[in-house]
């Protein structure tokens, strides 16, 4: 199997204090492999390592033990890195520079002829959503959200094969965030590998095809997103949604339902069960009481779900 990101016991030591240094572990014996031409998620609470790898990843920090590669290539390969592309949590730029300067000079590091400069700028802050009059404003007069899309934009210029994206939803109205996952969305689709750290989840669960949970540094778990959701924890339980009920006396039926909840509201009731046998056993109560059947839903484990029991894992155990 082609992977394009491959991790092996990779670990970082950070030193903390001033008298008395101590050690502090950021990321422990990490081992993970991405394969291309996908969305992958790389998701953990504050503090779990995702941005420490990140930038182990972009030769930004050294590993204190363990290696990596990309494409195949080690990170410390300088001619690899004129294959990816690579947008920070903040992006900061010489603020005096305008849109079309930064992303002109971030073409000639990267060789480009300068006809292919002014087609890829003007190709990619158009598909950032960086409005055609702004182009030429300097960056010190722009607002954070429009920081990120220049960001996202100079990540595209070299059309990279594997693009690192660390937040990339930072600072976006609502309007900005479904333009800029189109755009991932397109990456994917022209074979882009794209590697993306966020913290918005209904964002992973729209987008990635794979993911992994970083919890204090330590892989908590990684695979198919569908996969994952199915094997940890499936169907939960289930929603019956009725309509015309009496509250009081459908509450006392149900008491003979083991974990059956209720929430009532003006045109009826959500009924939860923990099992589908159960469902067999609300109906009676329902038409009994004078309902009708609205639906009834399975109520999945969402990523949410997911995310919240693997960060937490320590301190239940704790």
């Amino acid at each position: 199997m082609n992977h394009v990101i491959e991790i092996n016991n990779l670990s970082k030591d950070y030193e903390t204090g001033f008298w008395r240094k101590r050690k502090v572990r950021a990321l422990d014996s990490l081992d993970l492999n991405v394969k291309g031409g996908q969305i992958f998620g790389f998701l953990g609470g504050n503090g779990a390592g995702k941005t420490t790898t990140i930038k182990i990843l972009m030769s930004l920090l050294y590993p204190t033990e363990g290696m990596a590669k990309i494409l195949g290539r080690d990170i410390s390969d300088v001619q690899m890195h004129s294959s990816i592309g690579y947008c920070p949590e903040n992006p900061y730029f010489y603020d005096y520079l305008t849109a079309r300067e930064i992303m002109n000079y971030f073409g000639e590091l990267f060789g480009l002829s300068t006809e292919r400069r002014k087609t890829r700028t003007e190709q990619l802050l158009t598909s950032v959503g960086l409005s055609e009059k702004d182009w030429d404003r300097q960056l010190r007069k722009f607002s954070k959200g429009m920081l990120q899309r220049v960001g996202l934009a100079q990540a595209l210029i070299n059309s990279p094969e594997v693009v690192f994206l660390d937040e990339p939803m930072s600072g976006l109205d609502p309007i900005g965030r479904r333009e800029i996952r189109e755009l991932i969305v397109g990456l994917r689709e022209k074979g882009t590998t794209v590697f993306m750290s966020t913290h918005i989840l209904s964002d992973v669960e729209s987008l990635c095809d794979e993911v992994a949970i970083l919890r204090k540094g330590r892989l908590a778990a990684t695979g198919n997103l569908t996969d994952l959701l199915s094997e940890t924890g499936g169907t939960r339980s289930f929603e019956i949604v009725v309509s015309g009920v009496s509250p009081v006396a459908l509450n006392e039926d149900l008491t003979a339902v083991a974990g059956a909840t209720t929430a009532f509201h003006p045109s009826g009731a959500r009924i939860e069960v923990l099992a589908e046998e159960d469902i067999d056993r609300v109906f009676p109560m329902i038409r009994k009481n004078g309902g009708r059947l609205v639906s009834v839903t399975p109520v999945k484990q969402s990523l949410e779900d997911l995310f919240v029991r693997e960060t937490k894992a320590d301190e239940v155990s704790a």
